[in-house]
């Protein structure tokens, strides 16, 4: 058999088995509006149902807040430690650069500082 006349006889039986089985993976109109006239009739939820619903929702909500206020909280620290070091870098660096230069004339920078 050729390529040809295998594609026709597999198009043929999904055909005849596509005819004989009843489609319930569609849904009819009958089947549609009866749904929505079943989805209708539902009763509604009672009120501790509503309740417990609300305070699951708060708790949700609480933990998040909490969870990314302690990132920010990490994130701030991680910041404010990283702003130290480098100040603390550039204070050495200009310390080092002020002994490297002084040229002995005057008195040393140590002795102008400014107390606060």
């Amino acid at each position: 058999m050729t390529w040809q006349q295998v594609l026709l006889l597999s198009c043929l039986s999904a055909m005849v088995l596509l005819s004989s089985v009843k489609p319930k993976i569609f849904m009819q109109e009958s089947d549609a509006s009866n749904f929505l006239k079943r989805r209708s009739k539902r009763s509604p939820k009672s009120r501790a149902e509503v309740n417990v619903e609300n305070r699951q929702k708060l708790r949700a909500d609480e933990l998040r807040r909490e969870y990314y206020e302690e990132q920010r909280n990490e994130f701030e620290n991680f910041v404010e430690e990283q702003k130290d070091e480098q100040e603390e870098r550039s204070r050495e660096a200009v310390e080092q650069w002020r002994q490297w230069h002084y040229d002995g004339l005057y008195p040393s920078y140590l002795y102008n500082r400014h107390r606060i």
